[in-house]
């Protein structure tokens, strides 16, 4: 029987958009790196950047967690706009968005300037973008060479993740922070006009409709309280207040409260997605169009797709969090090496992500996952026993090379699992939602494993310091000191040489227990992760098209067997 091609009229035996498939893939590639790069490459900046603007930590943080929140705010609704008015009409508005911002970014004068560049417009842009980035690879390729694609995009997104450090670094120390945001004001209008030229205009995959206006209003209102919350919580305190919430400049929960202002955010987001859900629910009974319905969660791939991915992110997140403590706090390294010594990391993700991709072709898609899973949790293992405050390069190397190829396996296959069964028309909305869950698990794993980190850090150092053999007057203070900045403790300037030594050196030895407790942590959540991997059905998911898609008979699958099977 004759496989006729969807692709288009065919130019020497293949068709035009088979020719163009791989330059859409590069152009989509380019696109990730600087979004999941502007995540981390500003992170090494802050020290510059507080001199610069003779600002504060506090104020400059909204910089970074801003773009956190304004991204994980609108990704859903940008997927969803993907659905209904074309992914590829989706992907440029989102690239000029975030080039707008990356260039107010890159000429700002204050912070406030550098907020709404960096933290709103460029979060915007990056919730439109991304979406669209995943569901152009998933309409795009099938089969295995769908597998391949996927693999490419995760080792596109944890290569930027895991070279972002050496980046930031490289350019704050040897040109000028302000050319982390000038790569993307000259790479995302390259990416504009290679999807004009190469991207195949995409008609709307969903029945052309009015966004659903109050569901979008709640699921962003509600994201945005829920990370809010999950990162904020170490600022303001968890339980009790630490610190007063202030809104513009005004105090809004003081200090003297009897409860934080952090769980009161979290049962309000938890309400407000709760009403999400249920308005939701009500408008997809009735078949009005809903922003997001809760019925694709009933494909098991897609519902403990996310659940592993929730958890994933919240362990990788978090040990990276504990781990750039534990190089720059215990072992005094500079934020351009401690770049340095994660760049294993970095490129075994880059080298096991195409290894995943050609493994999906002989195992299941969701076996490679499970693999990749089993080697982030030994690498963990392996790196919380080379942990000490003697820790070299060497003796770290193994096990960020167990959790980087693990890392390239999982993190490239685990979308492909995720989006495996979702129709087309709605794999804009279903890539939105796998991002937010990416996101909400990077936030718990941060405030969750930095809370770990924290609390050992305080309780261990001030355990040691009272066991030495320092006044007490000084170990007062310093016991005082600790529990006020934490693992950013320094000695005082009028504590003479020796003292400063000996409380230095108490603190990067709890520094470095409070961080391997925090990594073995991470290896636990990365275990419930694979355990939970278990839940996934077993099938060779790379081989078969999406249930939705177009049948079997009309696709035109290069060096595959196309299937007489009916996948549902």
């Amino acid at each position: 029987m004759a496989v006729r091609s969807i692709d288009g009229p065919r130019i020497g035996g293949r068709s035009s958009a088979d020719r163009r498939r791989w330059v859409t893939l590069g152009i989509v590639l380019m696109s990730t790196v600087i979004v999941v790069l502007d995540n981390t490459v500003l992170n090494v900046a802050i020290p510059t950047i507080l001199r610069e603007f003779h600002t504060t930590v506090p104020s400059l943080e909204w910089v970074i967690t801003g773009y956190a929140l304004t991204f994980a705010t609108f990704l859903i609704i940008g997927g969803r706009l993907g659905d209904l008015y074309g992914t590829r009409r989706m992907f440029i508005i989102g690239a000029a968005i975030f080039a707008t911002g990356s260039l107010l970014a890159a000429v700002s004068w204050n912070v406030a300037s550098l907020i709404v560049g960096e933290a709103i417009i460029e979060g915007v842009g990056a919730s439109l973008m991304l979406p669209a980035t995943l569901s152009l690879l998933s309409s795009t390729f099938q089969g295995r060479e769908r597998a391949t694609a996927f693999a490419a995009w995760g080792a596109a997104a944890g290569s930027a993740a895991g070279l972002g450090p050496v980046v930031g670094g490289f350019l704050t120390t040897d040109v000028s922070w302000r050319w982390s945001f000038g790569i993307n004001v000259i790479i995302a209008p390259l990416a504009i006009v290679g999807a004009l030229l190469f991207i195949a205009k995409t008609t709307p995959t969903a029945r052309r409709e009015p966004l659903d206006g109050p569901g979008a209003a709640l699921i962003a209102a509600g994201m945005f309280l829920l990370v809010f919350a999950l990162s904020e919580g170490g600022t303001y305190g968890w339980l009790r207040p630490i610190a007063a919430f202030k809104v513009a400049g005004r105090e809004v929960w003081p200090s003297s409260s009897p409860i934080s202002v952090v769980p009161v955010i979290l049962v309000l987001a938890l309400g407000v997605l709760g009403t999400f859900y249920r308005y939701e629910r009500g408008r997809e009974r009735r078949q009005q169009g809903p922003l997001f319905e809760f019925s694709l969660l009933g494909h098991p791939t897609f519902r403990y797709g996310l659940l592993t991915t929730v958890v994933l992110a919240m362990g990788q997140f978090g040990m990276g969090l504990a781990l750039a403590l534990f190089l720059q706090e215990s072992l005094h390294l500079s934020a351009l090496d401690n770049g340095l010594w994660m760049l294993p990391f970095g490129l075994l993700v880059l080298i096991g992500s195409p290894i995943g991709g050609r493994l999906a072709q002989h195992l299941t898609t969701v076996s490679v996952v499970r693999i990749g899973l089993v080697s982030q949790a030994i690498g963990l293992l392996t790196i919380s026993t080379a942990i000490s405050t003697h820790t070299t390069f060497l003796r770290l190397v193994p096990g960020l090379l167990f959790y980087g190829l693990g890392g390239g396996f999982s993190m490239s296959q685990l979308t492909n699992v995720v989006l495996s069964e979702i129709p087309h028309t709605k794999s804009g909305v279903a890539s939105g939602t796998n991002t937010t869950m990416r996101q909400v698990g990077s936030a718990l794993g941060i405030a969750v494993l930095g809370t770990v980190v924290t609390t050992q850090t305080i309780n261990h150092a001030a355990s040691r310091i009272a066991g030495t053999s320092l006044t007490p007057a000084v170990k007062r203070a310093a016991i005082a000191r600790v529990h006020a900045l934490g693992a950013n403790f320094a000695p005082s300037p009028s504590n003479p040489p020796a003292v400063a030594k000996a409380l230095s050196d108490a603190v990067a030895h709890a520094v470095a227990t409070a961080s391997r407790d925090a990594i073995l942590f991470a290896a636990a959540v990365v275990t419930i992760g694979t355990l939970l991997s278990l839940l996934i059905p077993k099938v060779a998911l790379a081989d078969h098209p999406r249930a939705g898609d177009v049948p079997a008979s009309d696709l035109t699958l290069p060096d595959v067997a196309v299937s007489e099977a009916t996948i549902h």
